[in-house]
């Protein structure tokens, strides 16, 4: 019994693929069956897959039935969190998706799901991505006009992710793996809301994905940091080959 993650499978077995330059390297052709393949391999019926965001190009869930059926049809017990081309996934239709899916899919959104005496809680997160602009030294001298937009994003998930970490604690878990997609902090920032709020409620781990091609992987915060361990998950960093969060 172990618990995997990995995110951004960015299916298109329904949609038209209109993927950014990135999304075309050779580490993306083939994907899923190579994807599917590592998963047979690996995955046994009693383990647990986190899917971390970005399952599907689809606009809708008409676009989505193929994408969601390979997942289904992947090996284990199968937990998803919302990525931010996840358009068919609304958080006000989460509770019909997983009517829906449930006991094939778990979609996870202001709840949370329990391995062995862990609670896995999560929502999407979100980083300003820019345009920020340095001076020589480096330092930020100017943010773009989105930045107070995306600061109220912040704010969202954070509440939301709360609303998932109290749910648990009220339930008596006191142990906690934190799930997001895109990363806890931007390439200039040391903490966040997101790191702060891992660390007061004591998260052993945070998994997050959503960083895309080689010249984005350490975008954020890898390995222990202040007593958390950080890992990235998102397909193309690990090859397609889910991460084992815990045995």
């Amino acid at each position: 019994m172990a618990l995997y993650a990995i995110g951004d499978l960015h299916l298109h077995f329904q949609s038209v693929l209109k993927a950014p330059g990135q999304l075309r390297d050779r580490v993306w052709r083939n994907h899923e069956e190579r994807f599917r393949k590592n998963c047979q391999k690996l995955i046994t019926p009693e383990d647990t897959l986190v899917l971390v965001g970005d399952h599907s190009w689809g606009r809708n869930l008409a676009e989505c039935e193929q994408d969601l059926q390979y997942i289904c049809d992947l090996p284990g017990r199968k937990i998803l969190t919302r990525g931010n081309h996840d358009m068919f996934w609304d958080v006000k239709k989460t509770r019909r998706l997983n009517e829906l899916y449930q006991p094939r899919l778990t979609f996870l959104q202001d709840s949370y799901e329990v391995y062995r005496d862990y609670a896995l809680v999560g929502t999407k997160g979100y980083t300003f991505e820019g345009p920020f602009w340095l001076d020589r030294r480096g330092r930020v001298v100017d943010w773009d006009e989105a930045e107070a937009h995306a600061k109220k994003l912040v704010e969202r998930e954070l509440a939301r992710l709360r609303t998932s970490f109290e749910l648990a604690r009220a339930d008596g878990y006191r142990k906690y793996i934190m799930f997001l997609h895109y990363p806890p902090t931007n390439i200039l920032e040391e903490r966040s809301g997101f790191t702060d709020m891992a660390e007061e409620y004591g998260a052993d781990q945070v998994i997050y994905a959503h960083s895309h091609g080689e010249s984005r992987f350490h975008d954020s915060i890898h390995g222990q940091f202040r007593g958390i361990e950080y890992h990235l998950t998102s397909g193309d960093y690990l090859r397609w080959q889910p991460l084992k969060i815990l045995d």
